[in-house]
Formats: C-alpha cells, sequence, structure tokens
C-alpha cells in the first residue's frame, strides 16, 4: 500500500516562521509601518506560540497587509524574500527527509497555517507538489483582496484540511499502509493524533512532553 507523509513548515522544515519573518521582511524594506506592524506581528507570533491564537483574526491581519499591494509588485517583493531569508534557511536535514519519502513512492505534503501567498512558493523550492494552506481571495486580476477562503488551516482545521484533500485526491486516510506527520508544535496535536506515525519535530516543550508520554518519537533537524 502506498504511504502518505504530511509536514508542517514552519519550525519543521524550516528553522524560521516563514509567515513572521515575511513581517519581519515587510518592515525591513519599509513595506508597512516599521512601528505599528511590527507591534502587531510581533504579538500574534507570540499567541501562536502560547497556543492561544486566534487564526482568523490573525490572518486577516496579514492578508489586509498582502491586499494594500498589486500582485506584480507582491511577487516582486516574494522573489527577493525568497532570496534573501528562505533560500539561505533551507537546510540539508530537511532536503533529505523529503527527499526519503519522495523516492520512497510516498503521497508527500507540506500542510502549514501560513498562507499560500507565502508558501507556495517555499513548497516549489522544497520540491514538494502538494500544499495545503490557507487560501487568500483573489479578485478576476489576480489581487489579493484581504479575504480567506474557506476555514484556517490551524488545529483541527488541518485534519479538516487533510481529509478535504484526500478525498480530492482518492484514498481516504485509512487507505494508507502509514501515513506519517512530522510537525514542532503543540498546535498541531490533532492532526498528529489521527496519523499511524505522528513524529514531533524538533518539538516545542509542550510537544515534547506530549510526544514523550505517548511514546512518539521525537526527531531534531538542526540542532543535532
Amino acid at each position: 500500500m502506498k504511504n502518505l507523509a504530511l509536514f508542517d513548515l514552519d519550525h519543521t522544515l524550516l528553522p524560521i516562521d516563514s509567515d513572521h519573518e515575511w513581517g519581519e521582511f515587510l518592515v525591513r524594506t519599509g513595506a508597512v509601518d516599521p512601528v505599528e506592524f511590527k507591534r502587531r506581528n510581533d504579538e500574534f507570533f507570540e499567541q501562536y506560540k502560547a497556543g492561544t491564537l486566534d487564526p482568523v483574526e490573525y490572518l486577516e491581519f496579514a492578508l489586509g497587509t498582502l491586499a494594500r499591494f498589486p500582485r506584480k509588485e507582491l511577487d516582486a517583493m516574494h522573489a527577493q524574500f525568497m532570496a534573501e531569508v528562505i533560500e539561505p534557511a533551507i537546510l540539508p536535514r530537511a532536503r533529505a527527509l523529503l527527499r526519503q519519502h519522495i523516492d520512497a513512492g510516498d503521497l508527500v505534503a507540506i500542510i502549514t497555517a501560513t498562507n499560500r501567498f507565502v508558501t507556495a512558493p517555499i513548497a516549489r523550492a522544497l520540491g514538494v507538489e502538494h500544499l495545503i494552506a490557507a487560501v487568500p481571495e483573489e479578485d478576476a486580476d489576480g489581487n489579493l483582496t484581504g479575504k480567506l477562503v474557506g476555514v484556517p488551516t490551524s488545529g483541527a482545521g488541518k485534519v479538516t484540511h487533510t481529509h478535504a484533500w484526500l478525498a480530492q485526491v482518492g484514498t481516504p486516510l485509512d487507505g494508507f499502509g502509514r501515513s506519517h506527520f512530522y510537525s514542532d508544535s503543540h498546535n498541531d496535536i490533532p492532526l498528529l493524533s489521527v496519523v499511524t506515525h505522528p513524529v514531533a519535530t524538533n518539538p516545542n516543550a509542550v510537544l515534547a512532553t506530549h510526544a514523550t508520554r505517548l511514546g512518539w518519537p521525537l526527531l531534531h533537524l538542526f540542532n543535532d
């Protein structure tokens, strides 16, 4: 039977948070108000780490920021972001882990709470075809409206989105021989709990404690 391998992105395959770093990039390049935007971006990031983030509130903030710019300008900004921030952060051990599953013939996907505008180029750079991410609404010209399509891809929402994506693929979760999910965060315990092979990857303290109690393997990609 075919196996499934799902990966969180930020602090799992990347040693950084791409969403927060995108905000830092906007501040650094002068694209947004450096004081107010950084304050809110940092505030949301702390809420995420504490597990108290309201994903809809955050996505409305993040997508509303994207909607200020024409799509052509956004794409040019993102290309610079990839070159300066993301590509240096893609490390060999993360690529090797992905390659292990791809070469084995597994169905591989990244599932992330970060929006698709930020993460689609990252998934391509990692060589991963399938991406499950928060979807920004676009107008007829491809510009972002600042609205979210559907429900956030975070927490229990990752379980919902995984089942919906697998329905499109044509194989339910229990139709795979093995289903892996790699994540660093306790926010992903809902999806970690429904796969056959959960892997706490670069886990935060809460997830490490939970994983150890349940006998889940701990994997450290970046600090061994």
